[in-house]
């Protein structure tokens, strides 16, 4: 029961918030985790190798990734958030968020359907706003991002786990789409770096590419692939190091560390920067 459409990516990452909920000293708690994954991305899970002793990425990549959205709408005016890709992502739900907010998720149909079926009646902590549109259309997401921005004062864009499915040349097509709004400050993503993604290729990309999502993007220069779109990073935070601080770490990681002090330097920065969350921030171009 392995993958069998990129909204299938939305389940398996819901199991593993589910997973962090559960435990008594949570970090974050996601209400509806477990019911939006449901039967099916325990299948999925239980299917793939080694995704369980992976779960602590993807549960430092949603920490992070709130307190920086937390911050942002706290000291800078955010009155809009932008979700592209939400999938089952229920921090409009489990955020303790202003009531003026703003937030818009944007992804497909029939995932948007099922997360609101799903969760049903239950009232969201902000202005919450489910917008069915493909983002790998140009046109359709110019369109989008062109009235969300009309629309905004200030907004923040947020991409969990989007990314690594686009091209570079994807990639760099929304970069620029983003920037051409003023009203675009903030973006918020995930980064991975080229060592990162030869591990996840081997590990579950039979699997990813059979379901259309194989795995693309990891750029070499890391955060500097944005510059000439005109986003810098502002905040560049790595996951190891996050793992460590949120007490996340996985499975052997101060043997790890030990061991890497052997390594080259070229090589253990490598293996720093494997992962990241990143805030980048609007310039000038």
């Amino acid at each position: 029961m392995a993958l069998e459409n990129i909204s299938d990516t939305a389940r398996w990452v819901a199991v593993y918030r589910a997973m962090e909920s559960e435990r008594p000293d949570a970090i974050f708690r996601d209400a509806y985790a477990r019911k939006l994954a449901g039967k099916r991305g325990d299948e999925i899970v239980n299917s793939m190798p080694r995704a369980r002793s992976a779960a602590w990425a993807m549960i430092v990549r949603t920490a992070v990734m709130d307190e920086l959205l937390l911050d942002l709408i706290a000291n800078h005016s955010i009155d809009t958030v932008i979700n592209l890709a939400a999938g089952l992502d229920a921090r409009p739900w489990r955020l303790a968020l202003p009531a003026t907010l703003r937030w818009v998720d944007v992804d497909l149909p029939d995932i948007l359907r099922y997360k609101s079926e799903t969760i049903g009646n239950a009232k969201p902590n902000c202005r919450y706003e489910p917008v069915a549109t493909d983002l790998t259309d140009p046109e359709a997401r110019r369109t989008l991002l062109g009235r969300l921005a009309d629309e905004s004062k200030r907004a923040v864009i947020l991409c969990e786990g989007l990314l690594i499915y686009l091209t570079p040349e994807q990639v760099g097509n929304l970069a620029r789409d983003l920037h051409a709004a003023e009203k675009f400050e903030w973006w918020i993503i995930d980064l991975a770096n080229p060592r990162l993604l030869a591990i996840m290729r081997r590990s579950w990309g039979h699997t990813a590419n059979a379901a259309n999502a194989p795995f693309k993007f990891a750029p070499a220069e890391g955060t500097k692939f944005f510059e000439e779109f005109g986003w810098r990073a502002k905040q560049n935070r790595l996951s190891l190091e996050e793992a460590r601080r949120l007490h996340r770490e996985m499975h052997f990681a101060g043997l790890m560390r030990f061991m890497t002090l052997f390594f080259p330097s070229k090589t253990r920065n490598q293996l720093r920067r494997m992962s990241s969350i990143v805030l980048l921030e609007r310039t000038a171009r």
